[in-house]
């Protein structure tokens, strides 16, 4: 991967159109897939953004003192990585004050240059690709893990409890699949381990007998899957068609309440084990609980994936703007640098890449065909 060495100066005197000393209106972009196969997690992110929003607005956010509106604008990237820079200067048109997204790495990384160069602080809730913030772009933040964490955490997994010997490696080709699916094959090296096949789908593709026989004649104990669950739910029913045995293991991508229905009975019991980047314990699952609960009561629906890391996303933005006595980003970002937020996710501070420091991993299995928790690792 070659990281960029340019970067744009990032602290620039820019005369925002939402600070709250101006307008008293601080605009909030947040951009996720709204449409398309992964618009089920899009819209879960939307509307934790919006719950945010709507519960500062009604205890009065103020900034330096003086009562400011959160105005959200909302954006559909479609998980596509040219329109997800289409609407990033979209964003930069409307002189954002700060955006939480984007959901997919392959959208953020190429956003996040737009951002960058506009002197606007980007929080993502979802993006796990290293590279995003190895570009050292000095307003990148993310709330979860990365794939490093990830591919570590699932490879030792493999190894050390499933026991497996030989795995077959797909991914999507997408930037969020091909890189979690590289960090797993990292995290699987060790002595009489044998990666026994690569291959690769697409995104948008449904049919998957060609690679899936390709494995089958090899025999892996373990099928490792890089892309999102729209993908897995359908390739696990063609797994069970074709009768391959092998264990089946994903990153957060995959790793949704949603994939038992896409999965049908390809899911089986126990089968299927994943990742999700976060996760609580103890004490904080409470705090957990009680955000799902309110969550469902406002939108009717139970959380998808990412909402919590999204919701705390906006807070953590929120309370460095307050902090600052500021919304310009370029007066907010060094309260964000050192900002120490106990969030629902738990506690959230940034290393100086713009990293989560201490992100967990919570690993799941499906039985009954529901996500079942095995662990949460930090």
């Amino acid at each position: 991967m070659q990281v960029s060495t340019h970067i744009i100066p990032f602290a620039i005197a820019l005369a925002f159109g939402g600070t709250a000393s101006a307008q008293q209106v601080v605009k909030l972009g947040h951009v996720a897939p709204i449409s398309g196969p992964s618009a089920h997690l899009g819209k879960d992110n939307e509307n934790a953004a919006r719950m945010a929003v709507d519960e500062l607005n009604a205890k009065g956010f103020t900034v330096n003192g003086q009562k400011a509106t959160i105005q959200l604008i909302s954006e559909d990237d479609g998980a596509d990585p040219k329109q997800g820079t289409a609407v990033a200067q979209k964003l930069v048109d409307a002189r954002v004050n700060g955006v939480v997204g984007h959901l997919n790495s392959g959208t953020t990384v190429p956003a996040s240059k737009i951002y960058n160069d506009a002197g606007i602080v980007q929080i993502s809730p979802a993006t796990t690709a290293p590279q995003y913030t190895a570009q050292r772009f000095p307003g990148a933040f993310r709330v979860v893990a990365s794939d490093v964490k990830l591919g570590s955490v699932l490879g030792k997994y493999a190894l050390d409890t499933l026991k497996v010997k030989t795995i077959a490696i797909i991914d999507d080709r997408t930037t969020y699949g091909q890189g979690v699916a590289d960090q797993f094959a990292k995290g699987v090296r060790a002595p009489g381990v044998r990666v026994v096949g690569r291959e690769f789908t697409s995104d948008k593709a449904t049919d998957y007998t060609a690679i899936l026989t390709s494995i089958k004649a090899k025999k892996p104990d373990l099928i490792f899957f890089g892309g999102m669950d729209s993908v897995a739910g359908p390739m696990l029913k063609q797994i069970k068609a074709l009768g391959i045995e092998a264990r089946f293991m994903g990153g957060d991508g995959m790793c949704t309440d949603a994939l038992g229905r896409l999965a049908g009975p390809g899911l089986g019991e126990g089968k299927v084990i994943c990742a999700e980047a976060g996760g609580v314990k103890g004490a904080q699952e409470k705090v957990m609980e009680d955000f799902r609960a309110r969550y469902k009561k406002k939108f009717n629906m139970d959380v998808q994936l990412y909402a919590p890391y999204v919701y705390d996303a906006v807070m953590v933005m929120a309370t460095a703007m307050q902090n600052a006595k500021s919304a310009d980003p370029a007066k907010y970002l060094p309260e964000l640098k050192k900002i120490k937020y106990e969030g629902v996710t738990g506690t959230i501070q940034f290393d100086d890449k713009g990293d989560i420091k201490d992100g967990a991993l919570t690993l799941f299995t499906y039985k009954g065909g529901k996500r079942t928790r095995i662990d949460v690792v930090r």
